[in-house]
C-alpha cells in the first residue's frame, strides 16, 4: 500500500485535508479536477497530479477514495455512463469516505466486486480542522483483511479507525453518529433560541449547561456562535445536515425502528433550509429558530 497510486474524488472541505495528509506522507496522489474542489495550489506544490475525468483517474490508480456529498454522487462517480467502473483496474480498492445510504452502499460494493475491484465504506467523523490535521475518525465496513491492508494509508489522515463489520455497516454507524450529533445540536439550538427570547444571558446559558447535563461536544461546537456569533465551530452546511437526517430516517423506517425524535430533528432542518438557505452553517440554527419565534 505504501507504493500504491492513490486517486481521490472530492477535494472539498474534508477531502482537501485528506489529500494534504496523503501527499505529505509521500504517496503518489492524483485528484479529480472538479469545480467544487478547494484550491489545488497547495496540493500541486506537494506533487499531487490531477485528472480531467473519472475514467482517466480510474485507469491510473490502485486505490480510489471517494469523498463526495452522498449516495447519488457516489453512484454517479462509479456507476454512471462515464463512471469509474468501466475503467477500473483489476484489484483496485474503492474506499468510500462519503456519507451514504447503506442499501446503496451494498449495491455499489457488489458492482465494484463484479468489475474486479474491492470495496470498503469508510465514512468519517470530526470536522475540516481535524481533516487538515490528519485526525479524522473512520468507521470502516468491509473485509477485515482488506482493512488491514489499507490501514497504513487510512492512518495517514485518521487518528482512530474502527472496524464496524460488513460492507454497509460503516455507513450505518455514521448515520447513527450524525443523528446523535445533529440531534444534540438541534436540541441545544432550540433551547438557546428560547433562552434568548427569555432574556437569559448567553454566557449564563452556556456556563450552566457546560457544568451540568448539557455539557459535551455539541455545546462546545455551538459555544462560539452563542457567545460571539461565530459559526465556525461546525463548518457543516444546513443542507448537508438535512441530507444526513433524511438518510437516517429512511434507514430507521426501513428497519422498522423508532424514529419520532429523528423525524422532528429532520423537520427542524427542513424548515431551517427553507427559512435560512442551504448554505447556512449548522450553528446558525440558533438565529433561524429565534427569528421564527419572534
Amino acid at each position: 500500500m505504501n507504493t500504491s497510486r492513490i486517486g481521490l474524488v472530492g477535494v472539498g472541505l474534508m477531502g482537501h485535508g485528506i489529500a494534504l495528509n496523503i501527499a505529505r506522507k509521500g504517496h503518489a496522489l492524483t485528484v479529480l479536477e472538479h469545480p467544487g474542489n478547494q484550491p489545488l495550489d497547495e496540493l500541486r506544490a506537494l506533487g499531487v497530479a490531477s485528472a480531467a475525468t473519472v475514467q482517466d483517474l480510474a485507469r491510473q490508480v490502485q486505490v480510489l477514495i471517494l469523498c463526495v456529498t452522498g449516495s447519488p454522487q457516489v453512484e454517479a462517480v462509479l456507476l454512471g455512463e462515464q463512471g469509474a467502473l468501466a475503467a477500473l483496474q483489476p484489484g483496485t480498492v474503492v474506499i468510500d469516505c462519503s456519507t451514504a445510504i447503506p442499501a446503496s452502499t451494498e449495491s455499489v460494493a457488489r458492482a465494484v466486486a463484479a468489475a474486479g475491484g474491492r470495496f470498503l465504506d469508510a465514512p468519517m467523523t470530526r470536522t475540516p480542522r481535524e481533516a487538515a490535521e490528519g485526525r479524522l475518525n473512520l468507521l470502516v465496513g468491509g473485509d477485515a483483511q482488506l482493512l488491514q491492508e489499507c490501514l497504513p494509508l487510512l492512518q495517514c489522515f485518521a487518528e482512530n479507525v474502527t472496524h464496524t463489520g460488513a460492507v454497509g455497516s460503516g455507513h450505518r454507524m455514521k448515520l447513527l453518529h450524525n443523528y446523535v450529533s445533529l440531534g444534540s445540536m438541534a436540541l441545544i439550538a432550540e433551547a438557546a433560541a428560547c433562552a434568548l427570547a427569555a432574556d437569559v444571558a448567553p454566557q449564563v446559558f452556556v456556563d450552566v449547561l457546560a457544568k451540568g447535563g448539557g455539557g459535551g461536544v455539541a455545546l462546545e461546537r455551538l459555544r462560539p456562535y452563542l457567545l460571539q456569533q461565530d459559526p465556525s465551530g461546525l463548518q457543516f452546511f444546513m443542507s448537508n445536515a438535512l441530507k444526513d437526517m433524511g438518510y437516517y430516517t429512511a434507514m430507521a423506517q426501513d428497519g422498522g425502528a423508532a424514529h419520532g425524535i429523528a423525524q422532528a430533528v429532520h423537520d427542524t432542518f427542513t424548515r431551517a433550509v427553507a427559512d435560512g438557505g442551504p448554505q447556512r452553517l449548522v450553528p446558525e440554527l440558533v438565529a433561524i429558530l429565534k427569528e421564527k419565534s419572534v
